[in-house]
């Protein structure tokens, strides 16, 4: 009897360390991206490690997979929901098929800079697009900042004629098809992975992308002209599982909502000036040239690509088109 209630509280108390071991293990957070870690989100990620660590030290371990060296552009969503990955960053083209109101981020020249921007993500309606996705399972962390994107090219563009016929790389996006099939182009939805091969071969002869993503994808080695452009948004939306954000305890949650906030204004703090410094060192390469619009030329393409918002004013809504347009005035 004695060794059976021995053995019985060498089982328990086996079972008691094993629980205190478990309750010790850090929260593992895995942070899956596409793109290279010397861009604005890559740089976002890696900060996010650090400070997690740091201030929940033993409670959180965040580890980071660039380059899609974990998930790909058509797999991150996917492995979100089914809780392969913890946060995600993917570009706001993503989330047509999960909110359509975020789709006003596709339109083209909505935003006349990324002041315009920053005060449209900061107002009530850019904040409850953030939340408008949590009966999917998705909530939103934040907004980065990539930057405005310019339409690249195997021929100089100056005019929307002048992108007729070409084959442009888009991401899978309603839109961003209709953006370029409204200037005659043809639209080819591609991941991200794919696109410097896709240039090389002429599987498509153009893209759109912020300058940062152009100099670290070596784009510029395979495209011969940038119009400098500025028609559209590249930003991401920084996103979590909703059921693992709400199962999290509340003091690490609280911390990491903070942390989150701290790397969003660092990050959309810097984006600008990584672009403008890519930009520089894509005139350096000396192997693509820039082609500054005049506001005649620009005002063209404006022009070419407006009927796009009627399009989708349905999907996306009068309202928040113009909450978007509204933050245009300083």
């Amino acid at each position: 009897m004695l060794r059976l209630t021995a053995k019985a509280l060498v089982c328990a108390l086996s079972i008691g360390l094993a629980g205190l071991t478990q309750a010790a293990d850090p929260v593992v957070i895995k942070f899956s991206h596409v793109v290279a870690e010397n861009t604005p989100k890559g740089q976002g990620a890696l900060l996010f490690k650090k400070l997690a660590e740091e201030r929940l030290p033993g409670k959180v371990r965040v580890e980071v997979y660039p380059n899609s060296s974990l998930f790909g552009d058509g797999k991150e969503m996917e492995a979100l929901l089914l809780g392969d990955v913890q946060i995600v960053a993917p570009s706001l083209a993503k989330f047509e098929h999960y909110s359509k109101g975020v789709q006003v981020f596709d339109l083209p020249f909505l935003f006349d800079d990324m002041a315009a921007v920053d005060r449209f993500q900061a107002s009530p309606a850019g904040q409850g697009l953030l939340s408008s996705m949590e009966s999917k399972g998705i909530t939103g962390l934040g907004y980065w900042h990539n930057g405005l994107k310019q339409l690249s090219a195997n021929k100089p563009l100056y005019e929307p004629k002048d992108a007729r016929g070409l084959k442009f790389r888009v991401q899978a996006s309603a839109v961003l098809e209709e953006q370029f099939k409204a200037v005659r182009a043809n639209p080819r939805k591609m991941s991200f992975a794919e696109v410097y091969q896709g240039l090389q071969t002429g599987v498509v002869n153009g893209a759109e992308n912020p300058y940062s993503n152009i100099y670290s994808q070596k784009m510029h080695e395979v495209q011969k002209y940038i119009t400098e452009s500025n028609h559209g948004l590249l930003d991401y939306m920084v996103i979590t599982n909703t059921k693992f954000w709400n199962g999290l305890p509340e003091d690490v949650r609280s911390e990491l909502r903070k942390i989150m906030d701290e790397v969003s204004a660092e990050v959309n703090k810097q984006a600008d000036a990584l672009n403008q410094g890519d930009k520089q060192r894509i005139l350096a390469a000396g192997t693509t040239e820039i082609i500054e619009l005049t506001p005649e030329q620009r005002a063209k393409w404006r022009e070419a690509m407006q009927p796009v918002w009627k399009k989708f004013e349905g999907e996306i809504g009068a309202d928040l088109i113009k909450a978007a347009q509204a933050a245009n005035q300083p």
